[in-house]
């Protein structure tokens, strides 16, 4: 390894085995380090190896290897990773930088191969890509849980309303048992006077009285508590009858949802592993071909003159082929030596373009696919959610039921239970009863009447004095409860927007950094990229949706100056790249991936030429603590001398 332009290193990066590497340890400073060397020199490797260590599994072992690992030392603190392979299948272990890669992998490791920055090359869902990292279900779990908490507060103040309604009506009512009670004793005390009186001429046994004054006052208790169970019964079978239908909604409710939502997940799971699995093939795929498409349009067109050069070398066996080419109406095959005609080879092109082609629309339609899925996926989530959520309810509400339904059983028998007493006392107050002084029986039982009638309406008054009283405490809670209720709202509303806000980041920060972008490195009319916000109907599964989407916008300029709108796919190479990296910078910052994440990578950035480059790796360094720049040593030499550079990994 050897370096130039060394600062005082932050970070060691001490990798073997991984990709191309047996071994190597290398320093990054803070700021912008560039690995210049030709193809196949490693330097994919050691960025997949500062991959690697900051958590992601995007990375391959040496191919002669069945283990490998690399350690990054960062501000005194040192994580590991560990590489094997078994069975064909790469396992990892260790302690590695990130918990978990999600934001590194699509915005922060911009290989060749990464989503983001191949978004805007195959057109796929640019909102989906920047919206992957935000959990939908938790903001919507989230939300469930305050519209109910909202919910109840607002049934609360509801019920408080009525109860502002109820509280005159109850002031009234406990007047009128006031006045009923002062009647009530003045009519038994005036009985009791009589008694008095009608005592006086009654000659009794004292004995006997005593007797009968007894089984008086104990049927007035039996009678008042007889009265008390009825009350209770008939509070028990109204809440049992309030608890069914509720119950019955719950039930009915759950019918409506399927027994197993989540049924076959494991098989979702799987085909959307495999769908994953196979559109990185095909994307792999695609960058091969691409390498060779554009290697052979280049030999085709002159511009690579190291093959002919080799060719027409003096101890070549194909001496003369640079004449030929010139000369002659054939060519030599770069990868034979045989002559064949221009045309062949440019057929054998026009094939490599179409099996391209066919390969892009078929990453299309496995996105379209896999985005089904999802949406599948998170239907039937949301109805697991609620079905268990359902069930839990129907679960309380049956153990409520049962406890209520013991409940009255007991009270129903406690009330013949107290039938029969008062039955018996009854008959044995009438045995007591004689003619001799029936008539002092009888204001005795007026007054015991009068008596237990006079308990009822003080009970009657207790009651509705109480009532007064908890409606008062309940009252004096109503502005807490108003302010809660408005905090949650506040709350809602923030997790409502939270979605709208990022997306709404994500477009502005991409429009702006593109505008930035586009006048730094001064395109031929290309005068504006911008992304639009929209709403649009799309199919989901077997519905139609209105959803979110990011259309992307090009504007160039004719040389009069006017303004039009063109395609993507007249975008040239070099732009789509800018593109695709700009928009993966606005998911760097859209996410805040610079506050865990403090490396970004790039690499194959041949399409772009070294003037911009030099200007594009200036602007992006701003945003990154370290920036880590794979390029080959042509480019590599348009840019600041100021940068570290490493030349041998």
């Amino acid at each position: 390894m050897s370096k130039t332009n060394t600062a005082v290193p932050e970070a060691t990066i001490h990798a073997e085995h991984i990709g191309g590497i047996t071994q190597t340890d290398v320093d990054i400073p803070q700021g912008v380090t560039i690995l210049s060397g030709r193809n196949a020199t490693n330097r994919t490797s050691f960025l997949q190896s500062i991959m690697a260590v900051m958590g992601s599994n995007d990375v391959t072992l040496k191919g002669d290897a069945d283990e490998g690992h690399v350690e990054l030392t960062i501000d005194g603190d040192t994580y590991r990773r560990t590489l094997r392979r078994t069975n064909g299948t790469i396992t990892f272990n260790g302690d590695p930088y990130l918990d978990d890669p999600t934001l590194a992998d699509l915005f922060a490791f911009l290989l060749e191969s990464n989503e983001a920055r191949r978004a805007v090359v195959q057109q796929r869902d640019l909102r989906e890509l920047i919206m992957r990292p935000v959990d939908t279900n938790e903001i919507q779990a989230e939300i469930d849980r305050l519209e109910r908490q909202r919910n109840e507060i607002t049934e609360e103040l509801e019920e408080l309303d009525s109860v502002k309604e109820r509280l005159p009506s109850l002031e009234e009512r406990k007047h009128e048992l006031e006045t009923e009670i002062e009647a009530k004793r003045e009519e038994l005390a005036a009985k009791e006077d009589e008694i008095a009186s009608a005592d006086a001429d009654v000659d009794e046994t004292r004995e006997e009285k005593r007797e009968l004054e007894s089984r008086l006052e104990d049927l007035r208790e039996l009678r008042s508590d007889l009265e008390s169970v009825r009350s209770d019964i008939d509070v028990q079978e109204e809440s049992i009858e309030s608890l069914k239908r509720e119950l019955a909604d719950l039930e009915t409710e759950r019918g409506k949802l399927p027994d197993t939502p989540m049924g076959d997940h494991e098989e979702l799971d799987q085909e959307i592993s495999r769908l994953r699995e196979r559109k990185l093939t095909l994307e792999s795929e695609v960058s091969d071909l691409q390498d060779i498409i554009q290697f052979n349009e280049e030999m085709l067109e002159g511009e690579d003159t190291a093959v002919t050069d080799a060719l027409a070398a003096e101890d070549d066996p194909y001496e003369d082929l640079t004449d030929q080419l010139l000369e002659s109406e054939t060519t030599v095959c770069w990868t034979c030596g045989s002559e064949v005609e221009p045309d062949r080879i440019e057929d054998t092109l026009d094939t490599l373009r179409t099996v391209r082609q066919d390969q892009m629309s078929e990453i299309r339609d496995i996105e379209d696919e896999l985005d089904e899925l999802r949406a599948d996926k998170r239907e039937r989530e949301k109805e697991q959610r609620r079905r268990e959520s359902i069930d839990g309810e129907i679960a309380d509400l049956e153990g409520e039921i049962t406890q209520r339904e013991t409940r009255l059983d007991d009270l129903r028998e406690q009330r013949d239970e107290l039938s029969e007493e008062v039955e018996t006392v009854e008959k044995e107050v009438e045995t007591l009863e004689s003619e001799d002084f029936s008539e002092i029986l009888d204001l005795h039982k007026e007054a015991n009447q009068l008596e237990f009638e006079l308990g009822q309406l003080e009970s009657d008054l207790d009651d509705v004095t109480d009532r007064i009283a908890a409606f008062e405490d309940r009252l004096a809670d109503e502005d807490d409860l108003r302010a809660e209720r408005e905090e949650i709202n506040d709350a809602l509303e923030a997790q409502r927007t939270r979605i709208d806000r990022i997306e709404q980041q994500a477009v502005e920060e991409f429009n702006t950094h593109m505008d930035e972008v586009l006048e730094l490195l001064g395109y031929e009319n290309l005068a504006r990229i911008w992304i639009e916000r929209i709403e649009k109907t799309v199919k989901e599964g077997r519905r139609n949706v209105e959803k979110t989407v990011f259309e992307l916008h090009v504007v160039r300029t004719t040389d009069s100056g006017a303004t039009y709108e063109d395609t993507i796919e007249h975008l040239s190479e070099s732009e789509r790249e800018v593109t695709g990296l700009t928009f993966a910078l606005a998911g760097y910052l859209v996410h805040d991936v610079h506050e865990t994440v403090p490396v970004m990578l790039l690499d194959s950035l041949e399409a772009i030429d070294s003037d911009r480059l030099a200007d594009l790796v200036s602007y992006f360094s701003d945003y990154v603590q370290f920036l880590v720049v794979a390029l080959l040593p042509e480019d590599a030499q348009a840019l600041s001398d100021d940068y570290t550079r490493v030349t041998e990994i």
